[in-house]
């Protein structure tokens, strides 16, 4: 069993004679890194505090072409990533009291009245940031890692860059500039709940949720099934008592269900269940100690469902522990939601212990840990190796700093055999997963896709129009119970007992009275939140999280443009074509759109001769009005007002290559054909 070593003798007299301020003298000279470097100076050269938080000005180096950075560059705007006001202070809990302090700041406006959202080091804007220390941890990668992971499994995590920090003057060696757990777009994408938001439907969120350990004036939220909950978003200054009962509600739901799969009166109806499975292997690839108890996060977006994450603090893991005080748990042979008290809430066990969601867990355990995986050894082998030789440089310093790095060498080569060992023990105690791995899936299609409508003086609030639409491809009817939308952005999920019937579209809007003032017919239901004017992944999925459809689209090339606030709609050409592919899209305008649309009569449509070099012939039942050829691009290239049953149109313009044909008959139904110039 592979151990951290017990602190030297020398840390130890390092540790003793720097109290109580842990300020020790350091006569290092540093002048340049290969990483960022990190410059705070303190008003005053005062000591940072761990609480209130203290004012000063930082400065980032960063070569804006990944060449080496220079302290010199300090005062050189053209080499600066950012220099302004910050307020900071020491955080953590154990790791505060160690030599090296972890630190948390906020970028502030330049009177430091108001916060400031800035992009760091690329990462997207905000105000709230950590530097990370790696406490206990003699790699100083561990949570690099670990959250790299996370998010090369389709999670959430927060994003980190190493750096070199000087604080007044003083180098105090190796950190991660990280992003802090937060609530927007760009972190966990859920609404914001405002105090006057207690009745239903808006009561049901956005909340992020802890379960960790309290200090000072804090107190619990509530405690049940063996933890204590904590209010992130809206934090306990800001949630209301309707509010918090709502949540701590969902929480009991999941108390109560976590060993019945019913998808109707079981867990599947509380929990996002991927978002459980992948929280539950990420903490136990790491073996991590802390994971269920402490620094454990819930998020849950408005009408949507729990899921668990973002992970967060992972530096015991992966075979290391705090030995120096006698604790030895992160073990290659343990689950950690039943390794000794740090069990976390009893629910977690409780699905562990459910067959259905075992099951799921042994499946995408088997998946992450193939080839090319985020889990498999040599993915992650990959990962330590490379963030072992950029940090290579900076580990001298780090040690040299602060004494505490015994051996990085082995420290690496021992972490890696323990990852090998506990991939093995787990892939050997999951079990089998075969009742799990040939699900049907339904014959649902996204078909429609209206993400940004145009505002006009009837209908200003053009989010109020938006709609999808979902077809149903099959020639049998489709019991949509427990299928919902499973990415963030939108939340959507399926009343019981509804259903589609065979060849069936079925519109969710954005707002059921304008979207019928507006196109005519009442949509089926409406879906909350807004769609993305810039890009979204709507993940249309089945009570266990199954993918039934999944498209991405973008408000750029090759999608088609003109569904960007030029009142057009997404539609796709053809239902039977890939609708992850934007040139099987076109744009088509939102006053096309009426309850003619529902007429599933067949349109006997000819066109020839197909490939055709200059002239088009078509012969229709029904007499066209309209003719609109797009390109593979969904661009629009030519349109014929026509009134003809048989006719002929002239594309000698065009340049060869294949196009789309959008009819419009004047019944009011639409007919695609695809052609050739040549």
């Amino acid at each position: 069993m592979i151990k951290k070593t017990i602190l030297s003798l020398q840390n130890l007299i390092l540790l003793i004679f720097c109290i109580p301020s842990f300020q020790c003298l350091n006569s290092q000279v540093f002048t340049d890194s290969n990483l960022p470097i990190v410059i705070i100076d303190t008003d005053n050269g005062d000591a940072i505090p761990d609480d209130p938080r203290i004012f000063g000005l930082m400065k980032i180096i960063q070569r804006p072409d990944g060449a080496r950075n220079f302290v010199s560059d300090a005062n050189n705007e053209v080499f600066l990533d950012y220099s302004g006001s910050i307020s900071i202070e020491i955080r953590g809990f154990s790791s505060q009291f160690l030599p090296k302090k972890p630190y948390g700041f906020t970028t502030l406006s330049d009177d430091r009245l108001e916060n400031d959202n800035v992009k760091l080091l690329g990462m997207p804007s905000e105000n709230d940031w950590i530097l990370n220390a790696f406490a206990y941890d003699d790699s100083m990668m561990r949570d690099f890692i670990s959250y790299t992971m996370a998010r090369q499994m389709g999670q959430y995590a927060v994003r980190l860059h190493y750096c070199e920090v000087v604080l007044n003057g003083d180098y105090i060696g190796l950190y991660a500039l990280s992003e802090k757990i937060k609530r927007d777009g760009d972190r966990v994408d859920i609404s914001k709940l405002n105090d006057d938001e207690i009745t239903l439907p808006e009561v049901t969120g956005g909340y992020i949720m802890q379960t960790d350990r309290v200090s000072g004036d804090e107190e619990f939220a509530w405690t049940s099934n063996g933890v204590g909950y904590i209010h992130e978003k809206p934090n306990e200054d800001e949630v209301t008592a309707e509010q918090s009962a709502y949540i701590e509600s969902v929480f009991n739901d999941l108390d109560a269900t976590a060993q019945n799969s019913d998808i109707v009166s079981g867990y599947p109806s509380v929990i996002d269940i991927p978002a459980f499975v992948d929280y539950m292997l990420m903490s136990e690839i790491a073996s991590n100690v802390d994971a269920y108890e402490y620094s454990t996060y819930y998020h849950k977006d408005r009408s949507g469902k729990l899921r668990a994450g973002p992970v967060w603090d992972y530096n015991l893991t992966y075979g290391n522990d705090l030995v120096q005080f006698n604790f030895d748990r992160s073990l290659t042979d343990v689950w950690q939601f039943s390794n000794g008290d740090n069990e976390g809430a009893g629910f977690w066990e409780d699905l562990f212990d459910d067959t259905k969601f075992k099951c799921y867990l042994s499946r995408r355990f088997n998946e992450l840990i193939s080839p090319g995986e985020p889990l498999n050894y040599d993915s992650i082998s990959d990962l330590i190796d490379s963030n072992a030789v950029l940090i290579s440089e900076a580990v001298l310093r780090e040690d040299e700093r602060w004494n505490t790095i015994d051996d990085f060498t082995g420290e690496i080569s021992n972490m890696k055999i323990w990852i090998q060992e506990r991939i093995t023990w787990m892939q050997n105690n999951l079990g089998e997963f075969s009742n799990c791995n040939m699900v049907e899936i339904p014959s649902l299609v996204i078909t429609k896709i209206n993400y940004n409508p145009e505002e006009t003086d009837l209908f200003p609030e053009s989010d109020d129009l938006e709609f999808i639409v979902i077809q149903n491809t099959s020639n049998e009817i489709i019991n949509l119970t427990g299928i919902y939308f499973s990415q963030l952005g939108i939340s959507y999920q399926f009343p019981v007992n509804a259903v589609i019937a065979d060849s069936e579209s079925i519109y969710l809007a954005g707002d059921a009275a304008t979207f019928q003032a507006k196109y005519g017919f009442a949509p089926f239901d409406t879906f909350t939140r807004d769609l993305s004017n810039k890009r979204q992944n709507l993940v249309l999925s089945d009570a266990f999280g199954n993918v039934i459809d999944e498209v991405e689209y973008l408000d750029e090339a090759p999608w088609p443009e003109e569904a960007d606030g030029d009142g057009f709609y997404l539609e796709l050409i053809d239902v039977n074509s890939d609708n992850a592919i934007a040139s099987n899209w076109i744009a088509v305008s939102e006053e096309a759109l009426n309850t003619n649309d529902f007429d599933n009569s067949i349109q006997t449509i000819t066109v020839y001769p197909n490939p055709a070099e200059a002239k088009l012939i078509l012969s229709s039942e029904q007499t066209i009005q309209n003719i609109t050829i797009f390109n593979l691009l969904g661009q629009q290239v030519k349109t014929f007002q026509v009134n003809f049953k048989l006719g002929e149109i002239d594309i000698s313009e065009l340049t060869n290559g294949a196009y789309f044909l959008n009819l419009k008959l004047i019944n009011g139904a639409r007919v695609t054909k695809k052609v050739f110039k040549k």
